[in-house]
């Protein structure tokens, strides 16, 4: 399938299920193990969700375009490292991945809509890597906050995998949230800070573009 038309096709599935109250497959045991202890939704005037998807330059500089996000913050989470820096987990030692941690209005944006533009945003195929950027802290992965949040990742992996959107098999993590750490200040806002930069001109600019031409009717004035 082309990517033209993975676009379509993934728009398409994620509308239908938006209107859908109860998208939700039977619980698996790996589920039962793992996500037991996550509450069954957040309960403050703003919902968090985390994603890693490659560098987080490139993935908070995406989300932050999105009518009703809030604050998109850049971190490290999934690994075992305390307060890790930036220098460690870019040897994949830590076993952290750059995410980002997306502050959301839940009555102006959707835990869909967020869903959808993470899978845009990045290829969730590539294991370990996005383009050049290689390495276990490159890997992509959904850090679910709550049973909600899982119900409706697992629904969607499915229905992309039952659709063939892909041609190789979706490795996105699909994961507890656990401890956030915030990277260094450098690294918050770092494109909007940088776009001089030749990663961000030649690999976060294209994707940032791209992002937004397809996100037109959700992103901010």
């Amino acid at each position: 399938m082309n990517i033209s038309n993975r676009y379509i096709h993934l728009f398409a599935l994620f509308a239908i299920c938006s209107l859908w109250s109860s998208c939700q497959p039977s619980a698996t045991k790996n589920q039962a193990l793992s996500f037991d202890h996550l509450p069954d939704m957040q309960s403050g005037k703003l919902d968090t969700a985390t994603f890693a998807a490659g560098c987080f330059w490139c993935v908070e500089a995406q989300f932050k375009t999105l009518e009703g996000v809030q604050q998109v913050i850049s971190g490290y989470t999934g690994g075992k490292t305390n307060n890790p820096t930036y220098v460690q987990v870019s040897t994949g030692a830590t076993g952290h991945a750059e995410a980002v941690n997306v502050l959301y209005d839940p009555q102006k944006i959707k835990f869909d809509t967020l869903l959808k533009a993470f899978f845009i945003a990045h290829d969730p195929t590539q294991l370990n890597r996005q383009g050049n950027d290689v390495g276990t802290q490159y890997r992509s992965a959904i850090f679910v906050h709550d049973k909600q949040q899982l119900s409706k990742v697992n629904y969607y992996l499915q229905k992309m995998k039952e659709k063939h959107l892909y041609e190789r098999p979706i490795v996105t993590e699909v994961v507890p949230y656990s401890t956030f750490y915030k990277a260094e200040d450098y690294h918050q806002d770092y494109y909007a800070n940088n776009q001089d930069d030749r990663y961000c001109q030649y690999v976060i600019k294209p994707k940032l573009e791209k992002f937004k031409h397809i996100f037109t009717s959700t992103a901010k004035d």
